[in-house]
């Protein structure tokens, strides 16, 4: 199998579970979604700069570091299956970035790979497009995260959280849009809410290199 590869690069995890922690980073190329915010829009279109890249030198690349996080784009619009057992196979951590919009399935029926799925609020403009049907495939080693831009946002967040009861089945995250809400302003919305269980995230690789900076 073979893959449309627009960077790789190893720093550490701006997001999720393992933020922090060192990761070698898969980009996929192409995007099913076209989010307001969206800080990769370079990636999401075919013809985007890319390498075609195996799985076996995928592998190779990634060498001995443990996390190994793949993103996009959308990379959940190819088939990661035989580059998740390759990878798992090696001793390596998997952890998949998908935007939410696409069945987890079948993926899942084949190899289980840690996913952290968005669900996309109103200011991103894409809300309609989210497969809810995936919250049921979601555990405790998964995460879903909110990119939240407004107080409407948090709202909607919250009753999603309810709605599929994310507290308790998985690690749920909001975030702030980069420079459209204050994180403050999300703190005081979870003390307000009690939400317990739920954690604010910054992304991380914003605040340590320039927010425009790529291959962080």
């Amino acid at each position: 199998m073979e893959y449309n590869v627009v960077e790789t690069f190893t720093s550490i995890n701006g997001e999720g579970a393992r933020a922090g922690e060192l990761a070698f980073f898969i980009r996929l190329r192409g995007c099913n979604l076209r989010c307001s915010y969206c800080d990769t829009a370079w990636a999401q279109t075919d013809s985007a700069p890319a390498r075609t890249l195996s799985g076996e030198e995928l592998c190779r690349l990634a060498g001995g570091v443990t996390n190994v996080t793949v993103t996009g784009g959308e990379p959940m619009l190819n088939d990661l299956a035989p580059l998740c057992k390759a990878l798992i196979a090696r001793g390596h951590r998997v952890e998949i970035e998908t935007n939410g919009s696409v069945a987890l399935n079948a993926l899942c029926a084949a190899v289980r790979p840690s996913f952290t799925m968005d669900y996309k609020l109103p200011s991103s403009g894409m809300e309609n497009e989210m497969c809810v049907e995936n919250f049921a495939l979601l555990g405790e080693d998964d995460t879903v995260k909110f990119v939240a831009g407004s107080r409407e946002d948090l709202k909607r967040a919250l009753e999603i959280m309810e709605r599929y009861s994310l507290r308790g089945r998985c690690r749920v995250y909001i975030s702030p849009v980069f420079g459209a809400i204050e994180p403050a302003e999300i703190v005081e919305f979870m003390k307000d809410n009690g939400l317990n269980d739920v954690r604010v995230q910054l992304q991380l690789h914003k605040y340590i290199w320039d927010p425009q900076k790529r291959g962080v």
